[in-house]
Parts: structure tokens; sequence; C-alpha cells
């Protein structure tokens, strides 16, 4: 028995004398492993008579519990002392002012989209929205845009599989053809309909990717239909939006000839700034034009009595030039140090 209470002692000793957790598991293994002292102990209880094992066995079970509990107090013992440590070195000083969040901001091509619809909603304008999965009616044929047109093709527009009359709309312009719709229906039954002034912001998709293009881009399309709407109203309508959206009265805007199956007659509208990194060069802003015909009677609207003006631009383009920014796909990289710069 002496013995035994000998090797409480020395077991606690060697449990102290461990630094770390490494050094204690080998402190344990001398006694508690498959060849430790009290290991070798239990094994030799066999060869004793039955009343010498049972006093024997006892003896050195509750040798083993007084190193089971000095080895579980060293453990914790070691813990704590790490955790103590651990708490030093990454000690807080409290009284430092806290770092905060960093405050978010609206995307460039967001504020864009609020600036375009500020400035038209101050002469008329209203907001309309509609879906981006569309029709092949509406974003195609009830624009005059007839079957074999090449706007149609698969390398051109996404398609959904399985689905021909269904695809992501290439354009906003199917918006106004359900406004129209609408208009009709809430006022057809009037001698003379009030003037329809409308904007559709929104996202749209085309087989397009370069420093200028992307997949997926934002258009703003706008429709004015009335008794007497015309060309002059369309010029005079543009040129005042781009002249407050670059805030500069100098800015120089003209209407170049050009076509698109649902306006008649069309052109392309060009700008040019008279100071800054862009002076004296003509950049394509827009399309606009006179809506065709036909476009009119899809949307249920008379062209014999009513006429309009419907014009398109990309807010991603002018967010480009409002910021100097060169490479489009930027926008949407989703890079914060970049769009950190707009905050």
């Amino acid at each position: 028995m002496d013995n035994l209470d000998q090797l409480i002692q020395q077991a606690e000793g060697e449990f102290a004398a461990a630094a770390d957790s490494a050094q204690l598991e080998q402190a344990k293994a001398r006694y508690l492993g498959k060849s430790g002292s009290l290991t070798e102990r239990l094994k030799g209880l066999g060869k004793l008579d039955p009343e010498a094992r049972r006093e024997a066995g006892a003896a050195i079970n509750r040798v083993k519990e007084s190193i089971e509990r000095a080895l579980e107090a060293r453990r914790q013992a070691l813990r704590e002392a790490a955790l103590l440590a651990q708490l030093a070195a990454e000690a807080l000083d409290v009284t430092l002012p806290g770092r905060g969040s960093a405050a978010g901001g609206l995307h460039p091509v967001s504020r864009t989209l609020e600036r375009i619809e500020r400035l038209f909603g101050s002469i008329g304008f209203v907001a309309v929205d509609g879906p981006e999965i569309e029709t092949d009616w509406h974003n195609f044929t009830a624009l005059n845009t007839p079957e074999n047109h090449p706007a149609r093709s698969m390398h051109d527009t996404f398609y959904l599989e399985g689905q021909d009359e269904v695809l992501l709309r290439t354009h906003t312009s199917p918006v106004q053809v359900r406004a129209m719709q609408a208009h009709v229906a809430r006022f057809g039954h009037l001698d003379s309909m009030p003037e329809l002034r409308i904007i559709a912001p929104g996202r749209v998709y085309r087989v397009d990717s370069d420093a200028t293009h992307s997949p997926m881009f934002h258009q703003v399309e706008g429709l004015w239909i009335g008794e007497k709407v015309s060309f002059a109203d369309l010029k005079g309508v543009i040129a005042d939006f781009l002249r407050k959206f670059f805030e500069s009265e100098d800015l120089q805007v003209r209407f170049r000839p050009s076509f698109f199956p649902f306006t008649e007659p069309s052109a392309e509208i060009d700008v040019a700034f008279m100071s800054g990194a862009l002076e004296g060069r003509w950049l394509e802003i827009a399309g606009c034009g006179m809506v065709h015909p036909n476009v009119l009677r899809f949307g249920g609207i008379d062209p014999e009595r009513y006429t309009g003006f419907a014009f398109g631009m990309g807010p991603d383009r002018l967010t480009m030039l409002r910021y100097g920014v060169t490479d489009l796909r930027l926008f949407f990289e989703g890079d914060l140090r970049f769009l950190g710069q707009f905050r």
C-alpha cells in the first residue's frame, strides 16, 4: 500500500510539472496507459488468491481514482492558464472609439435611374413597369417587328428552353404597348382620351458582352401620345432632358436620321460636350421617332386621330458618361473598391 501511495505522489508531481497538454498526456500514459505502472498492477491481480485479489483490486482502484482526479485538476489548470494568456494577448482598450459599420450607398446606375425618373417626372411623365419575361408578341410583333426580323435570332435574344413564344425582353418597349392597352381600357369610352406620358425604366437582356455592352443592361423608354404630339415636341423634350441631366446648357444635341421598325420617321440622338475630356466629340445617346401607326393599332389607339413619339436610352451609358467610366462591366462586377467611389 505504501508503494501505491508513493505512486500517487509521483503522478501528482509529474502532472504539476507538465507545462502543456502534450506533456500532461505523456505523464498520464506512464501511469494509466496500456503499459503504465497502475495498469501493470491491475494485470497482476490474476496471480493472487481471491481474497487478496479483492483487497488489492480495491486499493488499486482507489489509487487510480486519485490519479485521475489529479490529472483532471491539472488539465483544468492548464486550460485556465491558456485562457488567461489569450485574454492578456487579446486585451481590448475599451476607451477606444468603436469602428462602426461602413456606410452603404446606391449603385451608380440606380442613381442615374432615379435622376432620369425625377427629371421626366418634372414634366409629367409617369414611370411604369412591366415583366422582364415577356411574350414574343409584346416584344416583337406588337412593335411592328416581323417574324423574319434579325432581332428574333436566337443569337440576339434569350429564349426560354422549350417555350419559343417566351423570352427575356430585349427592350422595355413592350411596356409601352401594355401601357397603351391599359390606357385605352380606362379612357377609350371617352370622346377624347387624355394624353399618355410614360417612361419605362428596367432591366433588359441581349447576347452582348464587351467593354460597352453587357448581356444584362438597363434601358429607359419614353412614350407621349396625344392628339397633336409632333416631332418638334420630341426634340424639345429630349434636348431639355439631356441638358439638365448633364448640367450643361451649352450641350449640343443633334437628331440623325435612322431606322427603327416601331417608329417612322426615326432618328438617332447624339450629343457633343463643349468642355472636359469629351470636348467636341459626338456620342450616340439614344434612339427615337414618331410611333408607327401599326404600333398604335396594336396598342388599341386610332392612328388617324392620335400621334405620339417614343424614345429609348441606356442609363448605363449615361452613367459612364456622367462619371467618366470607360468600361461598362465595372458596374456589374460587385467590386466595392470601385463602387465605393460613388457613395
